[in-house]
């Protein structure tokens, strides 16, 4: 069976001494098996990342721009093939697949600005004589660990903005789907990245903790759950190093009285049920302002569920693939099945819909009447279930959004611009959408929650990128006239 090596230095390197089961999750049958890095195999990755930095930092803004125009052309041409890797490793369907490597040539775009995005600053005459100017500089080899549900857009998300900052980078995507990661790999040293760059490296915890030890290693990105996030940043920040370390969520959907219904429906159902919820923007929570509210949308949702199409990635006809593995798959069933005894209601069971095979199937659920204190609503499920919250009031949908652990992505429909504008203005959460479920923002903004979401200081991809995969230096110049040289034990003074 096919062992999916590391990629360092340009080549695949691993010895395999240990290695994990990669699965078709449509099936459920293990289609190869990946090599786990040890730790001086990890080493080997930075090593070669660090060798690969004087050079790499050292090439021209115009050159390290070219590769990235290059790379956004490879990827738009070959689509269709990492589609198919993506969906084969993880289950969604192509056009969701398709759609995340889409959003991930944003980023692309992104970085191959990069002439502009460096630029410094320069000011003239700040004191008699002296000028003052600051240049942005890399920050040295960063880490990326990244996560099984976008295998290829988060990847992305990292390494655009950290190359072209004139760093070097190993990559740790996640076990479960491990292929993307060395395709990208590939795709940018074919669009002219010199090898070493870029390395890839899988494995477990053994291979994170020895990125987060590495006194070579600067910085560390990482996307995942809230608790390991929080591990990772408390290492990585005792170590030394900058840490971006975004966890997970409970999006909030607040639907208000005067809100088009069959309109937030339909959102509701996109965005609680696209990729099978595996996003960390999707929405889990629907807040109902009312009862009047919350029995029409759930009669409505309830029939929307009805004609929603389950089955591999690989069929066109499908709109919803499987879960990523047979124990998450479980793990998302108990919230389901342990919802009633915590005193809601479950209007539509995906637990029991059947499916032929042994893939990580599961249908669609919606639990009404949650409230907090239920582990349906208090845990992030990171699967198809759409739990609905009913509310009395605008300030009550508030209040209970504002007090959630999590501020990830929230959302409010209503056709009341002055509803919309206080709502932006209330809420305590990092990304907001206005009649837009799932407010994940373009290539030019940053990406990345408040509270348990975020931990670090730093907003992914974006502008924020680049203040995280630099450093400032600031240069004070002065050319004076010999024959005005002195000496002065006083503190400078800009006079």
């Amino acid at each position: 069976m096919t062992v999916i090596h590391h990629h360092v230095n340009g080549e695949a390197t691993g010895r395999a001494e240990r290695t994990g089961d990669v699965f078709d999750p449509a099936t459920g049958a293990v289609q190869a098996h990946v090599a786990f890095a040890t730790t001086a195999e990890v080493d080997e990755a930075i090593a070669a990342a660090k060798a690969a930095l004087p050079a790499w930092r050292a090439t021209s803004l115009i050159k390290r721009a070219d590769v990235f125009f290059r790379l956004r052309h490879l990827l738009v041409e070959r689509t269709d093939e990492l589609a198919a890797i993506i969906t084969a490793e993880h289950g969604k369907v192509l056009s969701d697949a398709k759609g995340e490597i889409s959003r991930g040539i944003e980023n692309v775009e992104f970085a191959a600005g990069l002439v502009h995005l460096l630029k410094g600053e320069h000011a003239e005459q700040v004191s008699r004589g002296v000028d003052v100017h600051s240049v942005k500089q890399p920050v040295g080899v960063v880490a990326a660990v990244t996560p099984f549900n976008f295998p290829v857009m988060v990847p992305l998300w990292m390494t655009a903005s950290a190359i072209a900052c004139g760093n070097t980078v190993v990559l740790k995507p996640s076990e479960k789907d491990p292929s993307a990661a060395i395709f990208l790999a590939e795709l940018y040293e074919e669009a002219g990245l010199p090898a070493g760059v870029l390395n890839v490296v899988h494995g477990d915890k053994v291979a994170v903790d020895a990125l987060l030890d590495s006194p070579d290693v600067r910085a560390v990105s990482f996307v995942g759950s809230t608790p390991i996030a929080r591990s990772i940043y408390s290492r990585a920040a005792e170590n030394g190093k900058r840490v971006q370390a975004l966890g997970g969520a409970k999006n909030h959907m607040v639907v208000m009285p005067d809100a088009d219904l069959d309109s937030a429906a339909d959102a509701a159902v996109s965005a609680a049920y696209g990729s099978a919820g595996e996003r960390c923007m999707a929405v889990s929570v629907l807040v109902a302002v009312g009862d009047d509210v919350a029995d029409v949308l759930v009669e409505k949702v309830a029939s929307r569920i009805a004609g929603l199409k389950i089955g591999p990635g690989t069929d066109a006809a499908s709109e919803m693939g499987p879960l990523i593995t047979r124990e998450h798959r479980d793990k998302v069933a108990s919230y389901v099945t342990g919802a009633a005894a915590e005193g809601a209601e479950v209007v539509v069971d995906g637990t029991t819909q059947q499916f032929e095979g042994d893939g990580f199937f599961i249908g669609v659920s919606l639990v009404d009447r949650v409230a907090p204190g239920m582990k349906v609503y208090d845990d992030e499920i990171f699967g198809p279930v759409l739990s609905v919250v009913r509310v009395k009031s605008y300030d009550e949908a508030v209040e209970l959004i504002n007090t959630s652990p999590f501020a990830n992505g929230t959302a409010v429909f209503t056709r009341d611009g002055g509803t919309a504008r206080q709502f932006e203005f209330d809420i305590e959460v990092g990304m907001v959408g206005v009649n837009v479920p799932i407010p994940v923002p373009v290539g030019a903004f940053s990406f990345g929650g408040w509270r348990n979401s975020l931990f670090g200081d730093s907003h992914i991809y974006g502008p924020e990128s680049i203040h995280f995969y630099t450093r400032s230096k600031v240069v004070t110049t002065r050319w004076p006239d010999p024959s005005e040289s002195q000496i002065s034990l006083g503190f400078p003074s800009n006079h």
